[in-house]
């Protein structure tokens, strides 16, 4: 019964007052993949992946500057603010919605104005390049599939839903 309690007050309660005062309709997310990991100190990580940055004009200074600049991991929460699309800068991490079922969250490396809207590229810090498929193109994300923008992270907290969500798949097959 406190279990139910508990769901419907976080369902109803909680998590809609979250996303009125954050501006936004996911105000929490868990990272369910290790595409922002970076296994590593900061340095070594930017040894293994500056090139691709640098090849478009994102310096090691500049990246230093960026929100989550040594990345976050599977399993951690993140709290998410509406940021306007004029607002969004290069190098912060935003949530968009994609064709898959989770939103996908992935930092901001181009931004540019398409007539009177905004679109945006992003890559995931550990991925090789943005990706591009049929399924998603990181090379052209409209304003309009924008949730929000990441401002703090909670580590580890999503294996909660991650955990719950494997354990509902498995009942299902």
């Amino acid at each position: 019964m406190n279990v139910i309690l508990a769901f419907v007050l976080i369902k109803f309660i909680i998590f809609p007052t979250l996303g009125f005062v954050l501006s936004t309709t996911h105000p929490i997310v868990a990272v369910v993949s290790g595409s922002m990991e970076h296994d590593a100190r900061f340095e070594p990580w930017w040894e293994a992946h500056g090139q691709w940055y640098e090849s478009r004009n994102i310096t090691l200074k500049e990246f230093r500057s960026f929100p989550f600049r040594e990345g976050f991991n599977r399993g951690d929460i993140m709290l998410l603010y509406g940021k306007k699309p004029k607002d969004i800068k290069r190098g912060d991490v935003i949530v968009f919605q994609s064709t898959s079922r989770d939103p996908i969250i992935h930092r901001v490396v181009d931004k540019r104005q398409d007539k009177s809207d905004y679109v945006f590229q992003t890559k995931g810090d550990n991925n090789a390049d943005s990706i591009k498929t049929s399924q998603l193109d990181e090379t052209r994300i409209p304003e309009a599939q924008v949730i929000g923008a990441a401002v703090f992270r909670i580590p580890l907290l999503g294996y909660v839903k991650i955990i719950f969500i494997e354990i509902i798949q498995m009942f299902q097959r």
